[in-house]
């Protein structure tokens, strides 16, 4: 088995509808991410449930190492969170992958595998 990387990315326009979203709607929302993570969990796949991020941040970049505020709001899509996964391969990941919520936004997830680094 190997380590994924499940990095939630959304549109800044479904971000904004969330944030105007009914408690209800919102509640809704919550109860369909939080079955997908608990059947993750219960097959044996889920690592670290992860976090969700806010919205700002800083970026360093550079040989100067310049810090800028970011993440930048034209951005096409925003980092929403994250979430560890274990899965006997990429192809596999990917499938467990679509049972995620984000995707009834409009969103989609990236999938990215763990390289093991010995230490």
């Amino acid at each position: 088995m190997s380590q994924f990387l499940f990095v939630y990315r959304n549109t800044a326009q479904a971000e904004q509808d969330r944030m105007h979203a009914s408690p209800a709607e919102m509640q809704k929302v919550m109860q369909n991410w939080v079955a997908w993570m608990k059947e993750l969990g219960e097959k044996g796949y889920l690592k670290d449930i992860g976090n969700p991020l806010e919205p700002g941040g800083k970026v360093v970049k550079g040989k100067q190492k310049s810090i800028t505020d970011g993440p930048y709001a034209e951005s096409k899509d925003i980092v929403g969170g994250y979430t560890l996964i274990e899965a006997k391969d990429l192809a596999q990941a990917a499938e467990l992958s679509k049972g995620c919520p984000i995707f009834d936004a409009g969103g989609m997830v990236e999938v990215r595998p763990i390289q093991k680094m010995d230490m």
